[in-house]
């Protein structure tokens, strides 16, 4: 009769042990080795095997390997470390590369109250909403009750989304787009879909929104679905399509869907609807004043909707969390003077004189307005951007313009258009053209750029890394090369659209080397790329002509994960630019108002294009009125301009609608005492951040590989790293590593880092390896010392557990571990400490030396005692066992069994460590 191996249990096969895993069945194995990690996993077909597959158990310390108390240490932290399916109330906290903040759990224990997660996390910007949804997928998969998940999101957030899911989640997701499916496609089988044979996808809405494609979707549709800035699948004008597909998806029950926005409400209370009917069909109709809403329908909308302004995050009291964003005062203004002034009043004249001549010919006022607006904003930016321009213009054959270089359109299915635009021929630019070269020939006397400098260089002096944000592209190469002038010790690099995605990203990244930096880039960076960690302030070169786009901009450094106390941001515009002055009394200082009373970002209403084409006709109107002797350019007052009223109307009205909708559903039912301490279980089990960086130290210097403590990590030479070290790292290492303790996940020190994972994978290894004794850097499993810790001879085990879980996953058995230790006082065969109290026993420092012999035989006796321990420590693992259950009902609070489950210890126990501490003498 075949012996049948469960999850957890040891054989031994190919002339090693190894640890069978989930997945396993009676002639197919997957096999991990016992000192090996996730990397390492091995199928095995018993019948194949020339040796067979055998039962196994795991080797007793060897009392003539004795240690001293550092060794053993640095053994016990090494086999904590090596943990990725952890015990405790979080499965996954085992496979995150970074700490999570106890906020950012809110969602997943929220998700986890619900049988089928349906969750709308509407938190600010920069609070985390990747990762507290990567948090909620990667727990629902390491519980078994997915296989599968995708990502869907705008085109331009694919990159990032697959980083992410890679770096901090461990999840080895695929990039679906236009441009991979077909790939992708041609490795698979005929009739085989992507989305079956990739269990992890991030899929881009522009390929998947058509109707065959969604069809397809829909069919192998994944058991959660996260959609990214999921308000642009119910208000964008072509949601339509974006809409079915996520109402198709959301239309089958037992599927789990997360909805992620900034801005769930928009003005639109239709849409807003829609978007609350993806959770549950009753949601449907809910719109207008939430507060009239059935207090039954709110409390089920509140149990699926988290929303919080980075005011309600202060009440967890996180240090640290983010930075204080502090806004320069005064702005960095300057004034048009000589050339530059008659520039702008030339163009104004060109403007108002083309806009008159369009009469009332439709084609024409649309090609004129634009034209004219288009030009007005390149002149704006600068003179590089308004020559490339004029000469585009004086070219082209008289296409309609292109309005996405004109406006600020945040449309997140779109990529940022940083192009000057492309308008209609005219004989009358010549004078233009001519002085815009003038200008350009004249870089050092251009007073934006003057201004830019002035004040930048107390903003560096004061150790700040500043990104200058520019509208075009023209723009960016005029800035980067008068900053790289000025700046000669700093790096400054220009990053544009023209770039490929990953350029830009390669860039920026390999500015991290460069303590002095500057980085000048176009919009094509305000989405998609988080520099939170190489950039903490943001110039605003350009204004954007709508405030979400300086929201984004702030929000690349102004979020989770900044590693400075402090960010800047600065304004930068012109005194005498009427258009700099409407943009800022009508949109950007309005927004600040509302946001200021409200404490979140409202969006611009959705007719930002009629309210800018209001503003700028009155603008030329004034103009005109200038020409003709009645009136001021500088009377700027928009008050009586009826779009902007309209505008300004449709702007409260929301605010308050957004203002009612956080009172009611701001998060108030998980408080940070219910989640602190389910926090804290779960790093007791895998070590706190402080372990981590001891390890590092203790294991490396074990190593003999020299390593530099300064404030705030570690440094070291990844050349000085062994040879068996770098292999395992899953990233190629040449020259210095830096280890930050704090702060950001690029350069991280964490649990999950494959420094930590390389170098505890192989302590392992060679504390188990029989040959391996004349290694000094083996570590042995027994040792004996001297302490005052203790009155009487006590020995401490170290053991690691396995359990196995039955749960409805369709998975089968899954598989937690966890270690332990039991103290023993004398020849008692109960022991008087557990858990940690018991492993703190081996961090109370040795006292007096004890010669080897004597350390042999205290060891030798405790191993003959063994068999009188046992029962404990079966009895200590089922105790073990019943707490993990109480952990996974506690948060899996379910109510129709998705929280069940029934958790069994592996026997017999590992015991990996064996150290009899010893009082001192009299």
């Amino acid at each position: 009769m075949t012996v049948i191996f469960g999850p957890g249990e040891l054989v031994r096969a190919r002339g090693r042990e190894w640890v069978v895993l989930p997945g396993s069945g009676e002639e197919i194995l997957n096999l991990r080795p016992i000192a090996g990690n996730e990397k390492d996993i091995q199928v095995v077909s018993r019948s194949l095997e020339i040796d067979g597959v055998a039962s196994a158990s795991f080797q007793l310390p060897d009392p003539e390997r004795v240690g001293p108390q550092d060794e053993a240490l640095l053994l016990r932290d090494a086999f904590q470390m090596s943990l990725r399916r952890g015990a405790g109330p979080f499965r996954s906290a085992g496979r995150i590369s970074f700490d999570p903040r106890s906020y950012q759990l809110v969602p997943l224990m929220m998700g986890l109250k619900l049988d089928v997660v349906r969750l709308l996390i509407a938190d600010d910007v920069g609070i985390g909403k990747t990762i507290e949804a990567g948090l909620i997928a990667r727990e629902l998969y390491d519980r078994g009750e997915i296989e599968s998940f995708s990502v869907l999101c705008p085109p331009h957030l694919v990159k990032q989304w697959v980083d992410q899911l890679r770096d901090k989640f461990n999840f080895p997701a695929v990039a679906v787009t236009p441009s991979s499916a077909a790939r992708l496609e041609r490795e698979l089988p005929m009739n085989d879909s992507i989305f079956r044979a990739y269990p992890f996808t991030v899929v881009s809405l522009d390929y998947v929104k058509s109707d065959v494609r969604r069809d397809h979707y829909a069919e192998y549709c994944p058991e959660l679905s996260i959609v990214d800035e999921a308000h642009t699948c119910v208000s964008s004008e072509d949601s339509h399509q974006r809409y079915r597909l996520v109402d198709r998806i959301a239309a089958k029950a037992d599927r789990h869907v997360l909805l992620l926005t900034a801005t769930p409400h928009s003005g639109d209370d239709m849409a807003y609807g829609k978007l609350l009917g993806l959770l549950d069909p009753d949601f449907r109709g809910l719109v207008g004043d939430a507060g009239r809403w059935s207090s039954e329908l709110r409390e089920k909308l509140a149990e699926r909707y988290v929303q919080r302004r980075r005011v309600d995050i202060e009440a967890w009291s996180e240090a640290g969390v983010f930075p204080k964003h502090e806004v320069s005062v005064p702005d960095a203004t300057y004034r048009l003077a000589g050339d530059h002034e008659t520039f702008l009043e030339l163009a104004l004249d060109y403007c108002t004189t083309v806009v008159e001549k369009a009469g009332t010919d439709e084609r024409k006022q649309r090609l004129a307005f634009w034209g004219t607006l288009a030009l007005m904003r390149c002149i704006g930016s600068s003179p590089a951007a308004a020559l490339h321009a004029l000469k585009t213009r004086s070219a082209n054959l008289g296409d309609d313009p292109d309005i996405s270089a004109v406006l600020d359109q945040v449309d997140a299915d779109a990529e940022v258009n940083d192009l000057t635009p492309s308008l209609i021929d005219d004989p009358d630019l010549a004078a233009l053209i001519s002085l815009a070269e003038g200008l350009v020939g004249q870089p050092g006397k251009d007073p934006k750029v003057a201004s830019l400098i002035k004040r930048l260089k107390p903003l560096i002096a004061e150790g700040f890394k500043p990104i200058i944000f520019c509208r075009y592209i023209a723009t960016a190469k005029w800035v980067g090369a008068a900053l790289a002038k000025e700046f000669k010790s700093h790096r400054v690099e220009v990053v544009t659209g023209e770039l490929p995605g990953d350029d830009r990203k390669a860039i920026v990244d390999d500015m991290v080397s460069d303590q002095l930096r500057v980085l000048v880039a176009t919009d094509c960076l305000s989405e998609g790329i988080d520099l939170q960690e190489l950039f903490d302030a943001v110039v605003h070169y350009d204004l954007s002509w709508n405030p979400t786009r300086h929201q984004q901009r702030n929000g690349r450094v102004d979020r989770f994960g900044q590693l400075s106390a402090v960010v800047r941001s600065l304004l930068v515009y012109g005194e005498n630019n009427p258009v700099d002055g409407a943009v800022l009394e009508v949109i950007l200082r309005k927004a600040e108002k509302i946001q200021k009373a409200t404490g979140v970002p409202v969006p611009l209403p959705d007719d930002d294009r009629k309210v800018t084409e209001a503003v700028m006709k009155a603008l030329l109107l004034r103009r005109r009125a200038v020409r003709e002797g009645r009136g001021r350019q500088l009377t700027l007052n928009f008050d009586d301009v009826a779009a902007v009223k309209d505008m300004e109307q449709k702007w409260l009205d929301a605010a308050a609608r957004e203002k009612a909708n956080l009172t009611i559903f701001a998060q108030r039912s998980l408080k940070p005492e219910d989640v602190h301490p389910e926090w804290e279980r779960t790093k007791g089990i895998l070590g706190h951040p402080e372990d981590v960086e001891t390890f590092v130290r203790r294991g490396l210097a074990k190593l003999n590989v020299p390593v530099v403590r300064f404030d705030g990590g570690l440094r070291l030479d990844s050349r000085k790293l062994p040879s068996e070290v770098a292999d395992r790292m899953e990233t190629a290492t040449a020259g210095p590593i830096q280890l930050l303790t704090r702060g950001g996940t690029r350069d991280h020190l964490h649990r999950a880092h494959p420094l930590v994972s390389a170098l505890a994978d192989l302590l392992i290894e060679r504390s188990l390896d029989a040959f391996g004794l004349d290694d000094p850097s083996t570590l042995p499993r027994a040792g004996a010392w001297t302490t005052s810790a203790v009155s009487r001879l006590t020995t401490v085990l170290l053991l690691r557990i396995r359990h196995q879980i039955a749960s409805p996953s369709e998975r089968g058995l899954l598989l937690a571990e966890e270690t332990e230790a039991l103290a023993f006082e004398g020849a008692s065969n109960f022991p008087n400490l557990v858990g940690s109290q018991a492993s703190a026993l081996l961090d109370a420092p040795a006292t007096q030396e004890t010669s080897l012999v004597a350390k042999q035989r205290e060891v030798r006796t405790a191993l003959a005692r063994l068999d009188r321990w046992q029962s404990a420590v079966e009895e200590r693992a089922l105790r073990r066992s019943e707490t993990l259950v109480d952990d996974h009902r506690r948060i899996r609070q379910a109510v129709k069994g998705k929280g069940r489950i029934d958790v069994t210890p592996v026997l017999p126990v590992d015991i990996i460590g064996l150290f009899v501490l010893m009082p001192e003498l009299d």
